[in-house]
């Protein structure tokens, strides 16, 4: 089956290639993927796939019936992209002002619509089905969790489920594998500095928010060095302040908000704790007042290492057991993958995206980000084959 998923991909190549750019020069925020989905869908629709629409949202499935009984497999791509400028000199850059696609979702999305169309050609080979999952609002961290409330594990229900995602830094034709922890999860901080507001030519009269804001945010980063333990990663980045009304008016108030990325479960139920013990701290000695709210929102990847293993050994047959890299530590990105892994047993790989001579390498959430499309074919490859080796009766992964 290998040589035959093989010679197929390289039929529908330029298709595949062109799905991608379609997607790139019209990116969807999370949401807001209409077009995207119906994009999907369609293409399901015309290899006899069997679709639902509006799944937790803009979620699209397909259902995909092999010529046996057998296991249910199941393949997630996500869809959304993100509110960034455009910054590349290319003809599929993104058509849409402040929205681009910097994190390769159109790539997840192509390389999943490719492996649905390889395997329908096939499906008489097939023993079980797969369910291929298309999720919206995956930056936003509430996509996975909308479908599977709609009842996207439900039926068919999946005995594994797989993912993949790009890594700029790693170069095309490379990919990434490992068991346990994949990535740090994600939880959401939101505070809000709450002063007194006066001219700004006699500051000694009010409460300025501003610059009791920057002291939080300036302390809360001191958290990490030394509040700690330093062999449990974490991460806390405030990502948007806003506040104020006019260059002469103190602030009363200034809201921010940020992400914690935590590797160790203990830490992370200690961050609430800790980041509030700050702002209370330096509000009170400046006689502010704060607001503080904190989400649990998204758990850590961890890879079933028996699936991790059987995958491993899929992708040494498309790439090459030299170019199949084990990482060492997991990555702070966070993924609501998770939230799927966190049911069936899962796994999440990384597929080399970059090209050095190409000047292909900036990395995920920038303006400049793009892919070398090749990683596309090897990608869909790599789908395909998992796909296609766990339903051929040949190994049992889920006793």
């Amino acid at each position: 089956m290998l040589n035959q998923i093989n010679k197929k991909s390289e039929e529908i190549r330029e298709r595949l290639i062109n799905f991608r750019r379609e997607m790139h020069k019209r990116p969807e925020l999370s949401g807001h993927e209409e077009n995207t989905a119906a994009f999907v869908a369609g293409v399901l629709e015309a290899n006899d796939i069997e679709v639902r629409r509006n799944v937790g949202g803009h979620g699209v499935t397909g259902v995909l019936k092999g010529a046996g009984e057998g296991p249910v497999i199941a393949f997630r791509a996500d869809m959304d992209a993100l509110p960034i400028q455009d910054r590349k000199e290319t003809d599929y850059a993104s058509q849409i002002p402040g929205i681009m696609h910097a994190c390769g979702h159109d790539v997840h999305t192509a390389i999943l619509m490719g492996t649905a169309i390889i395997l329908a050609g096939m499906k008489e080979k097939l023993k079980g089905s797969l369910l291929f999952i298309f999720q919206p609002a995956e930056e936003s961290i509430y996509g996975a969790e909308a479908m599977i409330k709609d009842g996207v594990l439900e039926d068919p229900k999946p005995d594994a489920i797989v993912a993949l995602h790009c890594l700029p830094e790693m170069e095309v034709g490379k990919v990434g594998v490992k068991g346990g922890m994949m990535t740090a999860a994600a939880d959401l901080v939101s505070i809000t500095v709450k002063g007194k507001s006066g001219h700004a030519s006699r500051p000694h009269q009010t409460v300025d928010a501003v610059l009791v804001s920057s002291m939080v945010i300036n302390a809360i980063h001191h958290i990490i060095s030394r509040r700690t333990n330093p062999l449990h990663p974490a991460v806390i980045s405030i990502g948007t302040i806003n506040g104020g009304r006019a260059e002469n008016i103190v602030a009363d108030h200034v809201e921010m908000k940020g992400t914690v990325r935590t590797l160790d479960s203990s830490l992370r139920k200690r961050m609430p704790a800790l980041i509030e013990d700050v702002v209370r701290g330096i509000t009170s000695t400046m006689s502010a007042t704060y607001e503080f709210d904190y989400k649990f929102e998204c758990p850590a990847v961890i890879n079933d290492h028996r699936l991790n293993d059987f995958l491993k050994d899929c992708i040494n047959n498309i790439v090459g057991k030299e170019n199949v890299i084990e990482l060492g530590e997991p990555m702070m990105g966070s993924e609501d993958f998770a939230l799927f892994s966190a049911r069936v047993p899962g796994v999440l790989f990384r597929l080399g995206t970059g090209n050095m001579e190409k000047g292909i390498d900036a990395p995920l959430h920038n303006p400049k980000f793009d892919v070398d499309e090749e990683a596309i074919i090897i990608g869909t490859r790599i789908m395909a084959h998992v796909a296609a080796s766990y339903l051929s009766g040949k190994k049992e992964l889920t006793a």
